[in-house]
């Protein structure tokens, strides 16, 4: 459940995220954001509010405000569990400092749940260099996570988290922009959920039985990207990336996207597609030949080798670019992404009169829709 939240938590993150200008404080503004997320019978549903204000000519502070009504009855839940309902809600704090071309940003985000709890601290540094052509972006967080469980009060793990980033963003010409990122991450604890199985089958070979499942107390992770924009003629622009990743677990990823954005009048049309491809944990399987085949055990379909395609169409409407009420502008963005999962090696178990392991593969379809407000001082 909570890789999928970290796929809408990731949509989001998007309408938050500017082109980095290190020697410039980010605008004055207020965002009003609801999202909602709809797919393999999980509705994930809420409002968030960004607050960002300036003091003097060197500081920018903000404010963020987001909650998630979550509904599920997924695969996971109807084959192992039952349906639930929760609602997770987070607020984060952050601070800009600029001095000349460096600009400094900390920032503390705490997020809560019935059964999950995360504090994370987050440090960065940007630097404008050869003419502020060239940008170069340190950061660093560090995550206290506690994972509990519904159905028992007394059970409490911790997590800890690490990551490392370093960025840079290259103005080439007047029309292409590139950049490079390289993240890594350590998660040391509790780096399972509580609550997920995995299936084995019995000595009888027609039928299978259910083990906890039993992750490493480490994992190591890292992921490079370059990303591009490069601006036509007609005020238009089309942008893409590719990014890898890989971890100690010796899951492999490769991510690519390409998204095209057109001006007209007082919209701004945009366009995106993204292709995941995925290998799997060596520890995963989605139906173990015993009980206790193995040290560590894994049937979490976030783990399995799968595919995912992302479609994503958005317009921004500028009402008010000669001042709208008390503010200088306003603007309503409008985001849909359609997206498609594909699953090669974790069963449906929903289909009924087959042998184990001879279930059909899953996939599933899901929407996501985000509606901004906008408005600057």
């Amino acid at each position: 459940m909570r890789n999928r939240l970290l796929i809408i938590i990731g949509l989001i993150a998007t309408l938050w995220t500017a082109t980095a200008e290190a020697a410039v404080l980010p605008d004055e503004r207020t965002d009003l954001l609801y999202h909602r997320y709809e797919g393999d019978n999980i509705t994930i549903e809420g409002p968030s509010v960004l607050i960002r204000k300036n003091v003097g000519k060197s500081v920018s502070v903000s404010a963020n405000y987001y909650v998630d009504m979550i509904t599920s009855a997924s695969i996971d839940v109807v084959t192992t569990a039952s349906p639930y309902e929760e609602e997770r809600k987070q607020g984060s704090i952050g601070v800009d400092y600029l001095r000349g071309g460096t600009m400094m940003s900390f920032g503390l985000t705490r997020s809560t749940e019935s059964d999950f709890e995360a504090e994370t601290w987050s440090l960065a540094v940007s630097q404008n260099l050869f003419g502020d052509l060239t940008t170069v972006t340190i950061a660093y967080s560090l995550g206290d996570d506690v994972v509990g469980m519904s159905t028992d009060e007394t059970f409490a793990r911790d997590v800890a988290r690490q990551a490392y980033g370093i960025g840079i963003s290259q103005i080439f010409t007047k029309n292409l922009i590139m950049g490079f990122n390289f993240e890594a991450i350590t998660d040391e604890g509790f780096l399972r959920n509580p609550y997920r199985s995995v299936r084995y089958l019995n000595d009888d070979g027609t039928t299978y039985s259910y083990q906890s499942e039993r992750y490493p107390n480490t994992r190591t992770s890292s992921a490079a990207s370059i990303s591009g924009r490069y601006y036509l003629p007609y005020r238009a622009a089309i942008n893409g990336q590719v990014r890898g990743f890989s971890d100690t677990w010796g899951i492999t990823s490769m991510t690519y996207e390409l998204g095209y954005t057109h001006p007209w009048r007082d919209f701004t049309f945009s366009t995106r597609v993204r292709y995941y491809t995925q290998d799997q944990a060596d520890f995963y399987s989605d139906l173990f030949p015993r009980f206790d085949f193995q040290n560590f055990l894994a049937r979490d379909k976030e783990l399995s080798t799968f595919t995912s395609t992302t479609f994503r169409a958005a317009v921004a409407w500028d009402i008010g670019t000669d001042g709208f009420g008390p503010f200088s502008k306003a603007r309503l963005t409008a985001f849909w992404d359609h997206i498609l999962f594909d699953y090669e090696n974790f069963s449906d178990l929903r289909v009924e009169g087959v042998l184990p392991g001879e279930e059909p593969n899953f996939t599933f379809e899901a929407d996501v829709i985000q509606l901004l407000f906008s408005v600057w001082y």
